[in-house]
């Protein structure tokens, strides 16, 4: 399992809610309050994505512990940004340590992290993986199941549908191919912020500035709102819509 944050309004520095608040990512990472029996610590590596002044991606990870890491809290506190994304990572059993099994992913503008396992992995989505084509299945970048879940996520956006309903779409899939995975996802295009609840833990706080999406509030002040189970969250700067993810995919 993972600890897992987004954000999406008015610039703001990432050091806030991945250093410097009383339960930030960094504090997440070593000592987290609702990880449901999915391991105790996520140390096996980290990554931050933001969008620069050009509206362009900027990506760092790193396979250590997020505590171990010098450089990265002066970088982000020299960042302003109305988008970015955060993850650390425990490690499922038999999954690589490595760089490349870290979120965030991306492809062009979309940064995207899963929170949780697949179960069964890799028979279970055997099936399902034989929609993509065997060239993207050979540039995978980890050997993962959440590699996996971002190429066929990510192979539905190119295609053009949108992105909430091919969110929402795939978890529904997933869980009917993998009874019981963990399916918190988070997508975000720097307009727009994908969350997902399914059998896993998202809080959700929404002020004038803006939104921000976390696996665990970062403090103990007001405004946290804790996302149910088995629901999507879209949002804009503006707004955040929580609705319920069904097996009624139509519309």
């Amino acid at each position: 399992m993972c600890r897992h944050l987004a954000y999406l309004g008015a610039p703001r520095s990432p050091a806030g809610p991945v250093f410097e608040a009383p339960h930030s990512l960094l504090v997440q990472s070593y000592a987290p309050a609702d990880m449901r029996r999915g391991g105790t610590v996520n140390a096996d590596g980290f990554g931050l994505a933001w969008f620069d002044a050009r509206a362009e991606p900027v990506r760092y990870r790193r396979p250590s512990p997020l505590w171990t890491d010098e450089a990265l809290p002066a970088l982000a506190g020299s960042v302003a940004s109305g988008a970015f994304l955060a993850a650390v990572r425990s490690g499922t059993p038999g999954m690589p340590v490595t760089e490349a099994a870290c979120a965030p992913f991306t492809d062009g503008r979309w940064l995207f992290s899963h929170n949780g396992v697949v179960r069964g992995w890799p028979d279970s989505m055997a099936a399902m993986a034989k929609a993509l084509p065997v060239t993207e299945l050979l540039r995978l970048e980890a050997p993962t199941d959440s590699a996996l879940v971002w190429a066929m996520l990510r192979a539905r956006l190119r295609d053009g549908a949108e992105p909430a309903r091919a969110v929402a779409d795939l978890v529904l899939e997933l869980e009917a191919a993998a009874p019981g995975s963990r399916l918190n996802f988070l997508l975000t295009d720097g307009s727009v912020l994908i969350g997902t609840t399914w059998t896993h833990a998202l809080s959700l706080r929404q002020d004038a500035d803006g939104v921000l999406l976390a696996s665990e509030p970062l403090d103990d002040g007001p405004g946290w709102t804790p996302v149910p189970e088995h629901h999507l969250v879209v949002a804009t700067a503006e707004s955040a819509d929580l609705i319920p993810l069904t097996e009624d995919r139509s519309g």
